[in-house]
């Protein structure tokens, strides 16, 4: 009776561990997003793969490279940023995977009053050898208008992460 007891909290207690990948993904989006909206630069540069590929204007390749040009969110007085995933796609077999959302960035003008941009990003995951998703391709685009609001109250759910 006891080792059927053991065997059954074994296998729950297993099934508890292994967690959807598509809810790692999302969880691994967001702690990405938190690093920069906290400015912790070093945590930020630990989801991003050492092969990554950053695209916008043009192409940024590798974490220093990455880093350096994401460095003013992380001054104290730079741009501030948000994202959350909306979409999250994983492929069957576990090894890539993509996300996809709205952004918010503030800044201030010239006068010093905020000013508000939003778009959207796309990023492609990958389960590295050590199991855990860096980020390996990044884009993202400007919108001509905020999205709509349940869109935009992604940015101001809770997380559960």
């Amino acid at each position: 009776m006891l080792k059927a007891l053991l065997i059954a909290t074994l296998l729950l207690v297993g099934t508890a561990v292994l967690a959807d990948p598509a809810d790692e993904v999302r969880c691994r989006e967001i702690g990405f997003s938190v690093a920069a909206e906290n400015r912790d630069i070093d945590r930020f540069r630990s989801f991003i793969d050492s092969d990554a590929r950053f695209v916008s204007n043009g192409v940024t390749r590798g974490v220093d490279e990455i880093v350096a040009a994401w460095q003013p969110f992380f001054n104290v007085d730079g741009p501030a940023i948000k994202w959350r995933p909306q979409f999250v796609e994983v492929r069957d077999d576990g090894a890539l995977a993509l996300t996809r959302g709205p952004y918010r960035m503030t800044s201030k003008d010239a006068d010093g009053n905020p000013v508000e941009y939003w778009g959207t990003f796309n990023s492609v995951w990958q389960r590295n050898s050590d199991g855990e998703w860096h980020v390996i391709f990044d884009a993202g685009n400007n919108a001509d208008a905020p999205p709509d609001p349940e869109t935009q109250a992604l940015l101001e759910a809770d997380d559960n992460c």
